[in-house]
């Protein structure tokens, strides 16, 4: 049995400084990334908008597995400073051929990011742009924060309100006013580098 991060401890690793490009187009065309430690943003390099988060032991530029042209409108950001590891695509269609786990592993993954893109476009058809937004930071909490000493679910803030307006659809005046509302009623704490709330 054979997964990512196990992948990932026999590929050669690379350091990436905070806020460099990782141009999934120019040098790696064709090959797959896994973020061995750090969090990474994915932009769509024609209108510079945020797609998406990746967090550590997860991949991003799988696209060039299925599809090698959409890859080139990718562009990835260091939100930290970050270690990646990075395999050519055809080795990895033949690890996956060979490796069920991998192979089941990289379609959960790209089917949860799936399903998260439909979820953002129900949201925009059913929700309100606040509750869009309180619902991101929510789920933003739950999959990067942890617990700290005081029982507080605690995150790094890594993303700013431009940013989380992508994301949610909604402007960075609106995020701003409901971030300090849900500051005010107590739900949330955030500063320039951390964003927390009650552990439930």
């Amino acid at each position: 049995m054979i997964s990512m991060m196990n992948i990932c401890e026999i590929l050669e690793m690379e350091t990436i400084e905070k806020n460099s490009i990782i141009e999934l187009k120019k040098g790696h065309q064709k090959s797959i990334f896994f973020l061995k430690k750090g969090t990474v943003k994915i932009v769509n390099s024609t209108n510079n908008t945020v797609k998406y988060i990746v967090k550590r032991g997860n991949l991003f530029g799988e696209l060039a597995l299925y599809d090698e042209q959409n890859s080139e409108e990718e562009l990835a950001y260091a939100l930290e400073d970050c270690i990646i590891c990075y395999i050519e695509s055809d080795v990895m269609e033949q690890l996956m051929e060979k490796h069920k786990s991998l192979k089941n592993g990289v379609l959960k993954l790209y089917g949860l990011r799936i399903k998260k893109l439909e979820r953002r476009l129900h949201d925009l058809l059913y929700k309100d742009s606040s509750t869009r937004i309180k619902e991101f930071i929510v789920d933003y909490l739950d999959e990067f924060g942890e617990k700290n000493e005081n029982g507080r679910l605690i995150a790094k803030n890594l993303l700013t309100h431009k940013e989380i307006a992508n994301l949610t659809n909604t402007s960075r005046q609106t995020v701003s006013n409901v971030l300090s509302k849900m500051r005010k009623e107590n739900s949330i704490e955030y500063d320039v580098h951390f964003i927390s709330t009650e552990s439930k």
